[in-house]
């Protein structure tokens, strides 16, 4: 089996010099990779919401079509959610970018095996739901080009980058959904966002 990066280090060379980029992490260790990088009020980590993070970045560039997302998550997740990767691509937001750290495990229950560990190709099927440019990364060299096509904003990205497994020290998010989402709203919408609920 080829040597992957690891994914800390994706994760940072993906949020370096991020702007303005709002990023929803999906369940587990997506989300304690994007804090171990930096908290940050425009992180949205998911505590429980599994299966549901690319739909969440799909429905946040479609309402804010001016703002950069990213929706960054595990093949377990995205294996959850594989209808999400038809509506993304029947919507095609250009300011949408999906990237899958692709461990072929189950990280948070003990490291079962995934189905991408038995040749199931993540790219490959959002490929063939629409989204033509899919790939499957396999470097760390690999993703500076990705993070300037994220930052590009010129069509829907999804990529698959395949990443060492094993498990990485916990770095938490804060835990209370009501303060992640009204620190999320207010970094996007300004101060009297919360004032609008």
């Amino acid at each position: 089996m080829a040597e992957y990066p690891n994914r800390r280090d994706v994760v940072r060379a993906l949020l370096e010099d991020r702007g303005d980029l709002l990023v929803i992490a999906g369940l587990g260790a997506s989300a304690w990779d994007i804090t171990a990088i930096g908290d940050h009020p425009r992180n949205l980590p998911l505590w429980g919401g599994m299966g549901g993070a690319a739909m969440m970045g799909l429905g946040l560039a479609l309402a804010q079509p001016s703002a950069k997302v990213l929706v960054i998550t595990g093949d377990g997740e995205m294996l959850m959610a594989l209808g999400a990767m038809a509506t993304i691509a029947v919507k095609k937001p250009a300011n949408l970018s999906v990237v899958v750290l692709d461990n072929e495990h189950y990280s948070e229950t003990g490291n079962q095996e995934t189905a991408t560990r038995h040749g199931v190709d993540l790219a490959a099927m959002a490929r063939g739901a629409g989204l033509a440019s899919a790939r499957t990364l396999t470097t760390l060299e690999q993703v500076p080009a990705l993070r300037a096509e994220i930052h590009a904003g010129t069509g829907t990205v999804f990529a698959v980058t395949k990443i060492a497994p094993g498990n990485l020290p916990l770095v938490l998010p804060p835990r209370d959904g009501a303060i992640l989402q009204a620190r999320f709203r207010e970094a996007l919408l300004g101060p009297a966002a919360h004032h609008q609920l």
